[in-house]
């Protein structure tokens, strides 16, 4: 099964859908045409109907990861969130490099070892620790020197050995991905592994202020991550992959 399947699809992978949305009582021709009748049995069913974490369908007509989820578990056979466990590595299979799943490592031991502010915004020697390579003083932001900080880390604590610049600045580490030719935008097909860098905009897109963090694993339609200064500590957060705000780009070390 390809997702997502759109209107215009053929084959037998629409007539899937079509059969799964007859069963629970949204009744259509079983053609493998994804035309007006199914995509308008699409929507009722998003309408009508949450994903796997207990959030409301995007009514798009689109059967992406969280509508083929819950297409294929009703609701009598729907099981709570269990949360991933942010302390352990992803399974191989996930993907990444080995230098940006032992990035990931390091920022899960960071995770561990309760890494945060501790004496005020942006201070204390946790902080200290990721700024100081790249020659700024506490109180400044510190979400891309956290992941800098990660790869210098992976890289054996050599400078020289990183497959970039160590850098304080989230766009900044993201242009240096697009210049190596590794960034992917928003609204591709790429499916982010763990290790890559994720990076949004802040307050305005075309401004310079910008937020970045670590991939733990995409699973379910759900983006897991480790990211430092979204918080006042290192800590693990998710998101619907389909509906990230202010998403400007993903980096993938190969």
């Amino acid at each position: 099964m390809k997702l997502p399947i759109v209107k215009g699809a053929r084959g037998e992978d629409v007539r899937v859908v079509q059969r799964l949305l007859n069963q629970l009582g949204y009744p259509m021709d079983i053609d493998g045409e994804f035309g007006p009748q199914t995509y308008a049995a699409v929507r009722a069913f998003q309408s009508e109907n949450l994903d796997q974490h207990g959030q409301p369908l995007v009514i798009d007509g689109k059967v992406g990861p969280l509508t083929w989820w819950s297409l294929t578990h009703p609701k009598p056979d729907v099981q709570p969130l269990s949360a991933i466990d942010y302390t352990q590595l992803p399974p191989p299979e996930l993907g990444g490099s080995q230098i940006a799943r032992a990035a990931l490592e390091s920022a899960i031991g960071e995770l561990k070892a309760g890494a945060c502010e501790i004496g005020g915004n942006n201070r204390g020697p946790w902080v200290k620790k990721y700024l100081e390579p790249a020659g700024l003083d506490e109180g400044n932001s510190w979400c891309a020197s956290f992941v800098s900080w990660c790869y210098l880390q992976a890289s054996g604590g050599d400078r020289n050995n990183m497959p970039f610049v160590y850098t304080p600045g989230a766009r900044a580490l993201l242009n240096e991905f697009k210049n190596k030719g590794w960034a992917h935008a928003p609204g591709t097909t790429y499916e982010p592994v763990p290790g890559d860098i994720v990076v949004w905009w802040r307050e305005k897109l075309e401004g310079w202020l910008g937020h970045v963090g670590l991939v733990h694993q995409l699973k379910d339609g759900m983006l897991y991550t480790i990211e430092g200064n979204k918080s006042t500590r290192v800590q693990g957060f998710s998101y619907v992959f389909s509906r990230m705000d202010k998403l400007l780009g993903f980096g993938q070390v190969p």
